[in-house]
């Protein structure tokens, strides 16, 4: 094979590689394709909720003095800001506490209410329910529960008649039934009636007299207002 027939075969092979050689470097360098990443679950709730609400005060209005045949008592009814704190155990078992506290004007009934106001009181009520939240109905949330209560009297002040008061703290059951309506992840309105069992005893001087008594408060504690799951 002559010299001149080597090299131009040789030139056709270098510009064939020459060629070649962007295909190939482009092949390596081509991004490898991944494939799709699976979506993460959504986060799960905290298991903390809070609620503010405007909570009316209906108390049922009876109890009596000691030895005073005929005699009543009438406590006034009242409107409160109240707040309570839940702790979701299960998706379907919480505890919750409310947190309120508001005024009673006490008034003598029946054979005593020539006495009129006897006095005035300031309470807390703190109570602790167990509830069950029904789960299966979407954005509407019912749920019912039953605890206890402790209430404590406080800044106590007699009037009229009365020259010393004193209603005694007191412990009592209390049942419950609401719904929260969840408007998006964390955001809902709620509405909520507690029935307590409160009849404290009290202790009062009353022209110059000694008495005691109880009171059967007894109140509905009826509430609505906005939820937040945190």
């Amino acid at each position: 094979m002559s010299l001149n027939r080597t090299l131009s075969l040789t030139a056709v092979a270098l510009a064939a590689l020459a060629c070649t050689a962007p295909i190939v470097s482009a092949a390596d360098l081509a991004p490898v394709s991944k494939a799709p990443e699976a979506e993460s679950p959504l986060t799960p709730h905290s298991p903390w909720q809070i609620r503010a609400r405007a909570l009316g005060v209906v108390t049922r209005d009876s109890g009596k003095v000691d030895g005073i045949a005929g005699s009543g008592l009438s406590s006034s009814d009242s409107v409160t800001p109240e707040l309570d704190f839940s702790y979701y155990f299960t998706d379907n078992i919480a505890a919750e506490l409310i947190l309120g506290t508001t005024s009673s004007r006490i008034d003598g009934k029946g054979s005593i209410a020539g006495l009129g106001n006897i006095g005035k009181t300031w309470i807390l009520p703190p109570t602790l329910t167990l509830q069950y939240h029904f789960t299966d109905l979407g954005a509407f949330k019912p749920y019912v529960g039953a605890g206890i209560n402790y209430t404590a009297f406080y800044n106590q002040s007699a009037r009229g008649a009365a020259t010393d008061l004193d209603v005694k703290n007191t412990f009592g059951a209390a049942l419950q039934v609401g719904f929260d309506y969840m408007i998006d992840q964390h955001w809902g309105f709620n509405f909520d009636v507690k029935k307590l069992y409160l009849r404290p005893d009290f202790e009062a001087t009353v022209g110059g007299a000694r008495v005691k008594g109880s009171a059967k408060l007894d109140p509905w504690l009826i509430g609505t207002g906005v939820t937040y799951r945190f």
